[in-house]
């Protein structure tokens, strides 16, 4: 494809993603600060994007540049990890979307003497599940151990802090969510559940 044919595809699939997401253009001005008249010029093709008002529009919207301009699928599916060690703990993102909900598999080391974080209190939504080992999950005034298989789900404005009770390292599936955003998890079929 060439490059004025992508150029000239991007304005209405901008157009379409607003219109999907039930946006105005004031509306999505407000969130990315790009004016209403460059914003309806893009979606015209009045304007040619850069790279500055697609990072703005992308992150809006919560999808890859790739998804705004219809770059070719690059044939490989996978999410290349690229882990980050914090506090002796290691974070390897498991989604690549920016904003919105996020994956992460999280590895705490065995639980050494004396070592007890201070509980923490942001904006969001966290759901874990442990996949390995024990978790110690101090929430508010609770305080408990999760075993392998178990999950729990909190809002992150309650002080809360993590720990590996255990000998051996304890493997995790965090899902945050940073507006508050619950995980919808179903019991049973929904034909059973009525």
């Amino acid at each position: 494809m060439e490059l004025d044919e992508v150029l000239v595809a991007v304005g209405p699939r901008l157009r379409g993603l607003r219109r999907e997401r039930g946006m105005t253009l004031a509306e999505l001005s407000k969130s990315t600060g790009i004016s209403v008249s460059t914003l309806s010029r893009l979606e015209s093709g009045g304007r040619k994007p850069t790279l500055e008002l697609m990072l703005l529009l992308a992150r809006a919207y919560q999808v890859q540049i790739d998804e705004l301009i219809g770059a070719p699928v690059t044939g490989d599916p996978r999410v290349h990890m690229r882990p980050v060690k914090r506090h002796g703990m290691t974070y390897i993102p498991l989604s690549r979307r920016p904003g919105g909900l996020q994956a992460f598999k999280q590895i705490y080391p065995p639980h050494w003497p004396g070592y007890e974080p201070e509980q923490q209190v942001h904006e969001g939504y966290e759901w874990l599940y442990v996949l390995s080992g024990r978790l110690r999950v101090r929430l508010g005034e609770h305080d408990v151990v999760l075993e392998a298989g178990e999950a729990a789900e909190f809002d992150t404005r309650t002080p809360h802090a993590f720990t590996n009770p255990g000998g051996e390292p304890t493997e995790v599936l965090a899902l945050f969510g940073p507006q508050g955003e619950r995980m919808h998890v179903r019991a049973r079929p929904a034909a059973a559940a009525r």
